[in-house]
């Protein structure tokens, strides 16, 4: 890893139909350059046919109780999976309080969610489904409305060797297509790979002060550009109602108001910004540093003034743009989906 900083890790079968032929590659994906290699959980391990599976239900609104709403409305391809908006849409036009985040680079995360309620990819993927605000089923009721198309009983019983459907498979497969969501090889990676013409001057003077002088690898570190701690920004803190982010999992005192660190990459095509998407652009979400967040009883002694000149932040805003990568731009949704 390039930078070091203090770390709070917290820790008989079915006919197939014609689409499945159209099947992913069976050799495990390569992580582009800048990222470590894969790794797959020993109850969930990689297969082409369960990625493929994986692609169909992310991209299916029939997963949602109105059949309105799937994984991609949150999660888009196109937005560099999110969604785009300061707070995420469900059923009936129903606001979250949350931005998305995206789901890039996910592989590498610990707990999942702003505020790490999810320990794993696969509990992730379940939580939407039931939430009434999000995607307003239940489980059964997914699992059921499944075991009527035929094309899915045909692709579980591929993935899995029977055709039994569960919310568990049906989660295993969403997460393990999520693992194959990868950004890398982007300019800061090529740069620091040899190439020095990757980066613009602006851009190795953004880098600087990203290390040097803002230190914002205290939290923001390594590979994917993210400790996968928790901290306190101020963020919301100041309104009537404020969300106390990991505390409502915890119940720790020290969890007020914390949430979770996100990765870095792809950072340019993901705004807004912050868990409430209260900031519109990265020079926003600079010159929020810069002035120290917002003071609170809970404030990360990280988040202090930063003193930055008005050529810190536009160099910083150039290095972050340079952490736009490759690898996931070619992922579209299925033409068709199963009957």
């Amino acid at each position: 890893m390039l930078f070091t900083g203090p770390s709070r890790i917290l820790a008989g079968a079915l006919a197939l139909p014609a689409f499945l032929t159209l099947g992913l590659s069976a050799q495990i994906p390569k992580a582009p350059l800048g990222l470590p290699p894969l790794t797959w959980p020993r109850q969930n391990p990689y297969s082409a046919d369960k990625v493929e599976l994986g692609r169909y239900l992310y991209f299916d609104r029939r997963l949602s109780s109105d059949e309105t709403v799937s994984c991609a409305s949150c999660h888009d391809p196109q937005k560099a999976f999110t969604d785009g908006a300061p707070v995420s849409t469900g059923i009936r036009a129903q606001k979250g309080n949350r931005s998305s985040p995206t789901i890039l680079n996910r592989a590498y995360s610990l707990a999942q969610f702003w505020d790490g309620r999810a320990s794993t990819l696969e509990e992730q993927a379940k939580g939407p489904m039931a939430n009434p605000i999000e995607m307003g089923n239940t489980h059964d009721a997914v699992v059921g409305r499944l075991k009527g198309i035929p094309g899915y009983r045909a692709l579980f019983t591929k993935v899995y060797g029977s055709d039994e459907i569960t919310i568990d498979r049906a989660a295993m497969a969403i997460a393990c297509f999520e693992r194959t969501l990868l950004s890398g090889n982007s300019p800061y990676d090529r740069y620091k790979n040899g190439d020095k013409k990757a980066m613009t001057a602006e851009q190795v003077r953004g880098m600087s002060v990203f290390i040097d002088k803002a230190k914002c690898d205290k939290c923001h570190e390594g590979s994917n550009f993210t400790l996968n701690s928790y901290a306190n920004l101020g963020v919301g803190t100041d309104k009537p109602d404020p969300d106390v982010g990991r505390f409502a999992v915890t119940h720790d005192p020290r969890d007020w108001g914390v949430f979770k660190t996100p990765t870095l990459r792809e950072v340019a095509r993901t705004a807004p910004y912050m868990h409430d998407g209260s900031l519109k652009t990265l020079d926003d979400v600079v010159e929020f540093y810069n002035k120290g967040g917002i003071k609170n009883k809970n404030l990360d002694p990280n988040v202090k003034p930063l003193n930055l000149t008005d050529q810190d932040k536009k160099d910083l805003v150039a290095f972050l743009k340079a952490l736009s990568g490759e690898g996931w731009q070619n992922v579209k949704a299925p033409e068709e989906l199963p009957k």
